[in-house]
């Protein structure tokens, strides 16, 4: 089965030594949240050579619809002039009818070819985006005009393909994936790709045990049977790992919570604090697999927090234990003076133990547009950080120096810093300063207070209300995307038997460690079900549960003929016992309604244009019943002469 947890794999026996990491498509590859396969047990859907001569009969299409800079808004407009049915079937058709299934995933290859076209020409970038715009916005109709939710859903979205780069395949992936690591907004927003994330989400669709690049039903979703459901295969479901997560993440909390106020002046570690550092080692685990199997390209802000707080954790362990190796009755305190120094640690991690909180609630999206807003601050804090890391060297190194100047010791270091960080808090002290070879210190440090105060705060004020305003301009997308990414990184994790932390200690130390290397392997996965039915059966007794009933709604749905996930709504209750038609409604609307696809000047000179062609023919009529009475006129004058 795809992506399943080998110590072989862990320790590196089973990489292919011949991989060119240093290829741009590998690198992109790397980009992935946590691959759940090797691309060496993965083939294309659609051979690689065929899946590129699409790509770029794509590129082509596009070059001439978009061949001058436009306004994107040109690109983006509902029934844009640019794009218009034409070209959005045009665009089907480039695969022809064997490899249409193709043509989203290369529409999405290109924009990744106009975006890196884009940094390399910086006199044509515009142009460039706007072809990029232009694919997102094709692919998002071709996405939302498909009418078979099955071909849509596993051949479109679900279904792996690869380009041929430098004379080899790429890695292969689907829409799916790729739209998430692009950050492909308007696909990652439309309807048919929401339904498929939906899906993921559900566990409805799971990946193929026999085709690690397929997915398919799960097959049991409309099984009303409470039985059909206790399957612990079933965890491997985004929703019930994410749930799992949250619930061991609110204990972990609570742990911590009991541990910070039991403390034991002895030194002596009880048992709440023992569940709390085995869940630390667990998590810390879980992280230092995840940066084995995917590199470092999974490091994110997420991560760098965790370990963060799993570093002080693991320094307030290390310092419990160089307490334990003293008396209890040290006459030097060291004992005391450790343990002190161990829950001092242990203190100040709490605000990171109820930030991490926001990392499970994110799939809500109030929670979930602000950790973008944040995350995308931090990001434009780099710029701020780089120029105040510049300017702080500065002028440290000239208080530094006048300092020297004067008494040539340099002893006045931590006042400086001290006085830099209160200006950089708006809080500064001037008073000190002249010491430093008046009037130069004291002219220096109004400077650096200037500099820091009014110019780069106000830069970065300016930085994080553009970074607000642009995805609170987008806010809905940016949740949609956001979830995805959550959905996606559950869907490509590592593990074939989802053994979430602290759980991961049992699947590593008891299971993989002493008998994977010697069992059969389905005695193995065996094991491995009927260990994770154990420890998961309260959280599978609930999941089946609210399966069952969903199994009932799916059957009713189906005896409709609606979706599986379709819901009635109050104004679809009473829709069918009414005729518009019947009634003469449809007549009125039709005469009221607007014509929101042309513009009113184009109406306009249309209407002109067919009056026109009316007066064209009422002047060739008069003209035609005018000529022949002139004739006969001018006949009888000349046979009177």
């Amino acid at each position: 089965m795809p992506g399943r947890f080998s110590f072989k794999h862990l320790l590196g026996w089973d990489r292919h030594p011949g991989h060119d990491h240093n290829s741009q498509w590998w690198h992109e590859s790397r980009q992935r949240l946590l691959p759940s396969y090797t691309h060496e047990s993965v083939e294309s859907a659609i051979p690689a050579p065929n899946v590129t001569k699409v790509a770029l009969r794509l590129r082509h299409l596009i070059e001439e619809c978009v061949p001058c800079e436009l306004e994107e808004e040109q690109i983006t407009r509902p029934h844009s002039r640019i794009i218009t049915k034409k070209v959005v079937q045009a665009a089907k058709e480039a695969g022809g009818s064997e490899h249409r299934a193709c043509v989203v995933y290369c529409l999405l290859v290109n924009k990744r070819w106009w975006k890196h076209q884009a940094l390399v020409e910086l006199w044509d970038a515009d142009l460039h985006r706007v072809r990029a715009v232009a694919c997102e916005v094709i692919a998002k109709a071709i996405i939302e005009g498909e009418d078979d939710m099955p071909y849509l859903l596993h051949a479109v979205l679900l279904k792996r393909y690869s380009i041929m780069v430098g004379g080899r395949a790429t890695p292969p992936s689907n829409v799916i994936e790729k739209a998430v690591d692009m950050h492909a907004l308007r696909v990652i927003a439309s309807s048919g790709y929401q339904k498929c994330i939906s899906y993921l989400w559900r566990g409805w669709l799971v990946q193929d045990e026999d085709d690690p690049a397929s997915f398919v039903d799960y097959k049991a979703k409309d099984d009303v049977s409470f039985l059909a459901h206790l399957d612990p295969d079933r965890m491997r479901a985004p929703m019930y790992q994410n749930a799992a997560q949250m619930m061991f993440s609110i204990i972990y909390l609570g742990l911590y919570t009991g541990a910070i106020n039991t403390v034991n002046p002895g030194g002596d570690v009880d048992v709440v604090e023992a569940l709390l550092y085995i869940f630390t080692l667990g998590f810390i685990f879980d992280e230092v697999t995840k940066f084995w199997k995917a590199g470092y390209h999974i490091l994110g802000f997420w991560n760098a927090f965790n370990n963060l707080l799993y570093g002080l954790l693991t320094v307030s362990l290390v310092l419990r234990f160089i307490a334990f190796s003293h008396a209890s009755h040290d006459p030097d305190g060291l004992r005391h003076h450790y343990n002190t120094l161990s829950y001092n640690f242990l203190a100040v991690s709490a605000p990171m133990f109820w930030i991490r909180l926001l990392l499970y609630l994110d799939s809500y999206r109030f929670f979930g547009a602000m950790l973008v807003v944040l995350k995308v601050m931090m990001k434009e804090s780099i710029i701020f950080f780089a120029l105040l890391f510049v300017i702080i060297i500065g002028f440290l190194q000239s208080f530094i120096g006048l300092d020297y100047a004067d008494d040539q010791v340099a002893g006045d270091m931590a006042f400086i810093i001290k006085s830099m960080a209160n200006a950089l808090m708006q809080a500064p002290d001037f008073s000190g300063f002249d010491k430093f070879q008046h009037p130069f210190g004291l002219i220096l440090y109004y400077c650096f207070t200037f500099i820091v105060m009014v110019i780069l705060l106000n830069v970065l004020i300016a930085l994080y209300n553009s970074a607000y305003e642009d995805i609170y301009d987008n806010a809905n997308d940016e949740f949609l995307a956001l979830f995805s990414q959550k959905t996606m990184q559950f869907v490509r994790a590592p593990d074939e038997n989802v053994f979430i932390p602290p759980f991961n200690l049992i699947e590593v130390f008891v299971l993989a460690i002493p008998l994977e290397w010697w069992m059969d392997k389905k005695r193995y996965g065996r094991l491995n079900d009927i260990v994770m039915g154990i420890i998961y059966s309260p959280l599978l007794l609930v999941a089946a549960y609210f399966e069952t009933r969903t199994a009932r709604d799916i059957r009713v749905n189906r005896s409709r003929g609606d979706e599986d996930d379709d819901t009635v709504e109050e104004w679809e209750q009473m829709a069918g016992e009414v005729d518009f038609e019947a009634d003469g409604w449809n007549k009125h609307v039709d005469s009221a309604k607007p014509n929101v696809e042309e513009e009113a000047a184009v109406l306009e000179v249309r209407k002109l244009h067919s009056e026109v062609e009316k007066l064209k023919e009422m002047i060739e009529q008069l003209q035609q019943a005018v000529g022949p009475g002139q004739g006969n006129g001018s006949q009888s004058k000349e046979g009177a002469l």
